[in-house]
């Protein structure tokens, strides 16, 4: 059996969508077969103890490819006869990859995410890049999107040794039976058509390109309301730009929300909506989006925007609509839609829940990830 030390900044107790994928992807490798070497996190020992397998933790919150890292790797790789190892996040700790396969490790496998296609377009990290992709086995890419962006800093041989390793979705978690009522309660939502956005609250996401829609979805659906949930910087110019539409009182801000209680405000939606946009000349990109597939677990129908790699986690047409995430127009027809038209709503749930069901389910990533190590 491939024993594997996974080396990685993003772990659990630290919040995050990489962190959770890492974990997701650790809990389910067979008994005995994963060592975690992460950073210090505050609430790690608690978290640690609780894992079906040891983590070893950095005496920093942070790890680079620097021989003291280099170093306390190589022990582990040793002390607890691994054969392979599998860096969380590709950049920048697959620099590392050389030095540990001459240290012994077999197989060498790294994750990448959105940031690495970022790196890519960078001229410095570009080449970065390139030496990670030669120094390791395999690297992984989310979708389409990232593989073509990483594919252009890539040697041909590197770029040839790519696969698709993308997060899954916990669907006996997010399902079409979770009860949303209590959420809608709370809110004063009871009866009304909502459109819910589950995400950080940062431009990209385009909370306010929905706030902006808003006032023409209400043209077509008076009653309808906009639930956003979860925290981030950006709340404050929302409110405003909520206030300056006319709409606050169709939309409800609701702040960080307990992962637990996710799936309930999921279910509180009648259509799910992210219209991410991309910016800073590419730079800030949505790699994926696992909440489209969340929402679809739940047997919601999706809005996306065209931001990078979300259009694969859309069907378009059969699970949901792409949209470019900077017109407010299309946002708005889009949903209006999708509110008028329940019985095709309802089609694109179901169709979004089997396509879960049958390609995104952590079970199936978490068999990639084994092929991977295995070789």
């Amino acid at each position: 059996m491939t024993r594997t030390l996974v080396v990685t900044n993003d772990f659990p107790p630290r919040p995050g969508g990489i962190q959770a994928f890492v974990h997701n992807l650790a809990v389910r490798r067979p008994a005995g077969s994963v060592v975690v070497y992460a950073p210090a996190w505050k609430g790690a020992a608690a978290f640690d103890a609780a894992q079906p397998f040891p983590v070893v933790r950095h005496p920093t919150s942070l790890m680079l490819p620097e021989p003291s890292v280099l170093r306390r790797a190589a022990d582990l790789l040793r002390a607890e006869d691994c054969d392979s190892v599998l860096f969380g996040a590709s950049a920048p700790l697959g620099l590392l990859a050389p030095a540990l396969r001459r240290r012994g490790a077999r197989r060498l496998v790294g994750i990448t995410h959105g940031h690495e296609a970022g790196w890519a377009s960078l001229p410095g990290a570009r080449g970065l890049l390139r030496r990670i992709g030669d120094g390791v086995d395999v690297l992984t890419y989310l979708g389409e999107y990232t593989r073509s962006r990483m594919a252009r800093a890539l040697s041909a041989d590197a770029a040839a040794r790519t696969a698709r390793l993308a997060p899954g979705v916990d669907e006996t978690a997010f399902h079409p039976g979770a009860d949303g009522g209590a959420v809608r309660e709370r809110h004063g939502l009871t009866g009304r058509p909502v459109v819910v956005c589950v995400s950080r609250l940062v431009p990209r996401k385009g909370q306010d390109a929905l706030i902006r829609a808003w006032p023409r979805v209400l043209a077509a659906v008076p009653d309808a309301a906009l639930l956003l949930v979860g925290g981030g910087p950006y709340r404050a110019d929302l409110e405003r730009m909520a206030a300056e539409e006319g709409v606050t009182g169709s939309v409800v801000l609701t702040g960080s929300v307990p992962w637990e209680e996710l799936p309930a405000h999921y279910a509180a939606g009648d259509v799910f909506a992210m219209p991410c946009r991309t910016r800073r000349r590419g730079l800030d990109v949505e790699g994926l989006g696992i909440v489209y597939l969340e929402a679809s677990a739940t047997g919601l129908p999706v809005l996306a925007g065209d931001s990078g790699g979300a259009p694969d986690a859309v069907l378009e047409g059969e699970t949901g609509t792409v949209v470019p995430g900077r017109s407010v127009p299309a946002i708005a027809a889009g949903l209006t839609g999708l509110l008028t038209d329940p019985g095709r709503a309802r089609k694109m749930g179901a169709r979004g829940r089997a396509w879960v069901e049958r390609e995104w389910r952590w079970d199936v990533q978490a068999a990639r990830l084994g092929a991977l190590l295995e070789g």
